[in-house]
């Protein structure tokens, strides 16, 4: 009888049972909106609207220019910001701050840390505007109760809990927005206008992004998305592509350039990717075949089309492809 069978190595002790609750609402959002206008767009205008054709080939800039351009910015941005507060009537009458706290920390977002996703415009924007509801609603809540003033550090607490988690789950999330909530039941000079206090956070967060978009483009790039970085327009696309399959000339020809050695056919979709345009360095194709490569040659990206990318990875796709 031979030597008895070596017993198996013992496996990782099993760990405490966890739960996974997760919601990505932009995996049921993206799919239905529209892709990004911005290629379609006049060069210079879709330039500082952050659109680039092309990765930039520039190595970074440095900390004295960075700090350089963001201090320019937030300057210029807060002084413009309180200049037009102060000529709307209606925030003089109402005794509108001319400007609202939180901003000073929105401007070394979008100003010094624009590559955070933190400081592009769908947060900046949407995150400002659903916390000063939550923060508003909560203060006329707790306003309701006769010692409202004895327990408004609470009603404070509680609406900037509620708004980070209702930035949590729109991926909406800012971080001057929670303070904006705070101070909305805080600071009585902003829990007296009510739901008027909506109009100047959504113009100071307008003014703010439209000096960000003249400063931040001049030697850098902002924003680098507006919505989402992940494709968009999915279902769209899908539907167009089977429309144009269900149409007998939309068949793929077999021919010696669109026949792969293994004889499977090869359907070229560059316009899906949204990164085929005249005058591009770079042509990045998605492509039905019978195989699953990937394929990075000198401006050229061959992609398989039920393989989807990120729009990061497919930026670093693009810029290894330049670099061969």
């Amino acid at each position: 009888m031979g030597p008895p069978p070596a017993a198996a190595p013992p496996g990782p002790p099993a760990g405490p049972f966890r739960w996974h609750w997760h919601l990505d609402i932009d995996r049921h959002l993206n799919p239905v909106l529209p892709p990004s206008a911005l290629p379609r767009l006049p060069h210079p205008v879709a330039h500082f609207l952050g659109y680039r054709s092309h990765p930039s080939t520039t190595g970074p800039l440095g900390n004295l220019l960075v700090v350089f351009w963001a201090a320019l910015g937030i300057f210029c941005s807060l002084s413009i910001i309180g200049a037009v507060g102060q000529q709307i009537p209606a925030f003089v009458s109402k005794g509108t701050p001319i400007i609202v706290g939180s901003f000073g920390a929105a401007a070394v977002l979008d100003f010094y840390a624009i590559e955070s996703p933190l400081a592009q415009p769908r947060n900046a924007i949407f995150g400002q505007l659903l916390s000063t509801l939550t923060g508003v609603a909560i203060c006329k809540l707790f306003a309701l109760s006769p010692n409202f003033e004895s327990v408004r550090w609470l009603g404070a607490a509680l609406a900037c809990a509620l708004a980070t988690a209702i930035m949590g789950l729109t991926n909406t999330v800012h971080p001057p927005a929670g303070a904006t909530a705070l101070m909305a039941v805080l600071d009585p000079d902003l829990s007296k206008l009510g739901w008027f206090l909506v109009a100047p956070v959504l113009l100071g967060g307008a003014l703010m992004l439209s000096v960000a978009l003249l400063i931040n483009n001049i030697q850098r790039r902002f924003p680098y998305y507006w919505w989402s970085p992940e494709e968009m327009g999915g279902y769209w696309k899908a539907r167009r592509r089977a429309h144009e399959h269900e149409k007998p000339s939309a068949k793929p020809e077999r021919s010696p350039s669109n026949t792969d050695d293994g004889g499977s056919t090869i359907v070229r979709d560059a316009e899906a990717s949204g990164d085929t345009e005249e005058g591009q360095s770079t042509t990045v194709e998605f492509v039905s075949d019978h195989q699953d490569t990937l394929v990075v040659s000198k401006n050229h990206v061959r992609i398989p089309r039920n393989m989807y990318l990120t729009f990061e990875e497919k930026l670093v796709l693009e810029t290894l492809s330049q670099r061969l």
